[in-house]
């Protein structure tokens, strides 16, 4: 491989670069490679021509200071050579045009980007334009006039849907949900930073706290539409979807495929959804058509449906079988098999400060607010949220009134007023507890896995405490402000004396001096 980015080479064709259409009028970048062996079989040469970049270092060695912090050069360069830049380029675009401007991009292609913490927790229902994204292709643009769905597989009555049809009343019942969607990811930068592992910048991305976001979504239950198919044949145990991303995995090319089992379908956690907060899909989450799968890790809830399919087993697809694994922490690169992680489905319960972030020097008058989120997937929900201002010796329960709405499958938002008396460096920490009496686990490293997924341990965060109603602090606190200078950062040296020499003298004398007097 070459070097990895930020210093990668430049992408150079070999020769013609090849053209894949688009499989259908109106589907822009959208390819059909599962249906074309030999298609995917051509790719497979092509890439085998190329010295594409390495992945880059991003564990081992301190994240970007860059917005994006990770450009995905290597993904960039496989879309580059199959003669698919062209949705590198329109997906950007969608970034520019659909999220917000203060996003943090965590990978430019394909995109991963989550919002300011701040802004996250001010509101229950999270905005489209601050909405996580965590794709794994690029943007297909798809004319709802020309879109259709096709059911087929283990079906009794296979058919294909418009979109016009799945939004007609008299045939689908229309419903609306409060879902959160979370990526398996989240907090991943917790695990990095003490215990690093696999090192894949597009499925082990750098996540911080805000790859988790909870909106109305607008659809039709998807059993309602199998239902419509005359439901699914016997030995029929698991739905499979098909998006029209385009995705590379270890030099192939695919659609991005998952499944899902049917007990998740029957008791209608798994909407076809059209609607985001009242508006038409954003194309970036998957216009005109998606699957939202409540409760379960947002890898399922595939974007830019196309096919679903019934079938006897889970999914052989890479994203299914060979992706989202957790593993023992025993596991790691010299012995992980795609078979002996388990397939990671239902979220646990988890939470997170996101208010003081980590780090931050605090000046109070002995209460501190903390403000963040609690989810619980696989129908649970939160129904306590502790927090503690040394490490986890001490907890005190976030008041119920300070709890937002709870639904069966979204998350809660929650603020404390923290006594704090202490000062100096402390360790805040948090931990949820859900329905079910599930809990999180206390440190990092009892949640580890080889590839970084679902960090559910309780999030801690390091602050600097300056207490003001402390006379000492208060004093020195004015002293600077009279000088104009502030307490931050901490590591300034200061160029005021700490103490005049009368005051020194007055304390030695109350001290009894330095040394003892025999």
């Amino acid at each position: 491989m070459g070097p990895p980015e930020p210093n990668a080479i430049p992408f150079r064709p070999k020769g013609k670069l090849p053209v894949f259409e688009d499989e259908l009028e109106g589907w822009k970048g959208y390819i059909e490679w599962e249906k074309y062996p030999e298609k995917k079989k051509q790719v497979e040469e092509i890439l085998k021509q190329y010295d594409f970049p390495d992945p880059p270092e991003f564990q081992l060695e301190p994240l970007p200071k860059t917005n994006p912090i990770l450009t995905g050069e290597r993904f960039k360069q496989y879309h580059y050579a199959t003669g698919l830049r062209h949705i590198v380029d329109t997906s950007w675009q969608y970034v520019l045009k659909e999220k917000a401007e203060d996003m943090t991009h965590v990978l430019q292609f394909p995109y991963n980007g989550e919002p300011p913490g701040e802004r996250l927790v001010s509101t229950e229902i999270t905005r489209n334009e601050d909405f996580f994204v965590r794709n794994h292709g690029g943007v297909p643009e798809i004319d709802p006039d020309k879109y259709f769905l096709e059911i087929e597989g283990l079906v009794n009555n296979p058919k294909r849907l418009t979109l016009a049809e799945l939004q007609n009343e008299e045939l689908f019942p229309r419903q609306t949900k409060v879902v959160s969607l979370q990526c398996s990811g989240t907090r991943r930068l917790e695990q990095i930073r003490q215990y690093p592992g696999d090192g894949d910048e597009l499925i082990n991305a750098p996540w911080g706290e805000g790859a988790i976001g909870t909106a109305r979504w607008t659809g039709v239950s998807l059993k309602k539409v199998i239902k419509y198919c005359g439901g699914l044949k016997d030995g029929a145990m698991h739905v499979e979807f098909f998006g029209a991303d385009t995705y590379f995995k270890k030099g192939k090319v695919y659609n991005y495929v998952v499944s899902v089992p049917w007990r998740k379908v029957k008791v209608h956690e798994v909407l076809l959804a059209w609607e985001m907060n009242g508006k038409p899909l954003p194309k970036i989450h998957g216009f005109p058509l998606r699957a939202v799968v409540f409760g379960y890790i947002g890898a399922r809830s595939c974007k830019w449906l196309y096919k679903i399919r019934g079938i006897k087993d889970p999914s052989e697809a890479p994203v299914q079988r060979k992706e989202y694994l957790y593993y023992t922490p025993q596991i790691g690169k010299q012995n992980a098999l795609y078979s002996n992680g388990f397939s990671i489905q239902d979220m646990p319960v988890s939470s997170a400060i996101i208010s003081p972030k980590d780090m931050d020097v605090i000046t109070h008058d002995g209460v501190v607010k903390l403000k963040g989120w609690a989810f619980s997937g696989g129908g649970h929900w939160p129904v306590r949220v502790e927090v503690s201002p040394d490490g986890g010796g001490i907890w005190y329960e976030v008041p119920t009134e300070n709890i937002s709405t709870k639904y069966f499958h979204a998350w809660r938002l929650w603020e404390i007023d923290l006594p704090l008396d202490p000062e100096g460096w402390l360790e805040f920490c948090v931990r949820t507890w859900d329905n079910a009496m599930n809990t999180q686990p206390t440190f990092v490293r009892s949640a580890w896995n080889w590839d970084l997924h679902v960090t559910s341990s309780c999030h801690r965060i390091k602050v600097y405490s300056v207490n003001r109603s402390k006379p000492a602090t208060a004093a020195r606190l004015k002293a600077l402000e009279e000088h104009g200078l502030s307490i931050t950062p901490i590591t300034k040296p200061l160029v005021i004396e700490l103490e005049t020499d009368e005051q020194y003298h007055a304390s030695m004398k109350e001290q009894h001096g330095r040394d003892p007097l025999e």
